[in-house]
Order: structure tokens, then sequence, then C-alpha cells
């Protein structure tokens, strides 16, 4: 009986980082569509399975309690480096959609750079909030890509979504500001604060 539950457990465990193991192979996967000219198809198939994997991934972490600190810097690790292909993805697939957002493009990379040397210094480790901007910013950035892939031009879906990723950044930048010690999974700057007036209270 014993060895069933573990084996259960060790199946539950898996399912998240499966998830996540999806979407990393997406990444590649993407890029190598992109650069070889693949359907567009493919292309949005393809953002379509990391989207959905990284929607369900911490809901059912949650659900089953495993719902770790290594689980959720895994995830966004892995949401780093998908986005990074589907960018480099674009740029030879539609170089036109990124010259139009360069100063959205470049602001967001600065604010990325900025918060990985704030949280390594400070904790140690890159931050794991998983804010709910960072979410919809999650979002914008599946609609974006899809527009841009489909259409290959420059759109106010993927503007929006450079815009989104800005005011993510900046929440993102706050949040590790304001916190003495690393927390993961805060969902606003507002409950930021809360859990810090706490820990020195």
């Amino acid at each position: 009986m014993a060895s069933g539950k573990t084996v259960a457990g060790r199946l539950v465990w898996r399912v998240p980082w499966t998830l996540v193991t999806m979407r990393f192979v997406c990444g590649p996967g993407f890029l190598i569509g992109a650069v070889m000219n693949g359907p567009a198809a493919l292309l949005v198939s393809l953002l379509s399975i990391a989207f959905v994997s990284d929607i369900f991934d911490g809901i059912i972490a949650r659900r089953l309690g495993v719902a770790t600190a290594g689980l959720r810097r895994a995830d966004t690790i892995t949401d780093i480096l998908f986005y990074v292909c589907a960018i480099v993805g674009l740029l030879v697939r539609s170089p036109e959609v990124l010259r139009a957002n360069v100063p959205g493009i470049a602001a967001i990379i600065a604010l990325e750079l900025i918060r990985f040397v704030v949280e390594r210094v400070k904790f140690g480790r890159l931050a794991a909030y998983h804010l709910w901007s960072a979410k919809l910013w999650g979002i914008a950035l599946f609609v974006g890509f899809t527009e841009a892939i489909v259409t290959g031009a420059p759109g106010p879906l993927f503007c929006l979504a450079i815009v989104m990723g800005v005011i993510s950044d900046l929440e993102g930048l706050a949040v590790s500001v304001v916190f003495s010690q690393w927390h993961h999974d805060v969902p606003t700057i507002v409950h930021a604060l809360a859990i810090e007036r706490r820990a020195k209270a």
C-alpha cells in the first residue's frame, strides 16, 4: 500500500514538471520552425502549447500540493528561455515587427537585466513572483506573437504585449525592492507590502 502511495506521489509530482518541460521543448521547436520558414500553423501551435502549459502547470501544482519553490523557479526560467527563442525566431521570420517596437523591447530588456542584478544581489537567486500583471503579460505575449506570425507585420496586439511587459517588469522590480527576503507566488505589489509589514511586525 505504501509503495502504491509512493508511485502515485511520484506521478503527481511529475505532472507540472512535464508541462514545464513541454514548454522548454517548444522554445527551440519554435526557433527551428521559424528559421526553416515553417508554416504559420505550426508556429502558432507551438505558441499555443507553451501558453496552455504555462497556465496549467501552476494551477495543477497548487491543486496537487506540489508547488515547490524549485518548480516555480524552473517555471520562471523556462518562460524566459521560451520567449528568447520566440523573439529570435520572430527576428528571423518577421524582423519588421521587432524593428517597429525597438524602444519598448529595449526597455523590457533593460528592466529584465536590472531585475536580474537586484534579485541575485539581494536574494541570491531569481524571483518567482508570478504576479497577476505577469500573467496578463503572458496572455498579451501569446496574442501578440500570434498576430505577428499570422500577419508578418507590426500590429496593435504586439505593441500591447510590449506595454504589458514594461508594466509587469516595473511591478516585479518594485516587489524585489520591497522584500527583505525571497518569496514566491506573490500576486501584486499590494500583497508584497502586506507580507513585508507582517514580517517586520
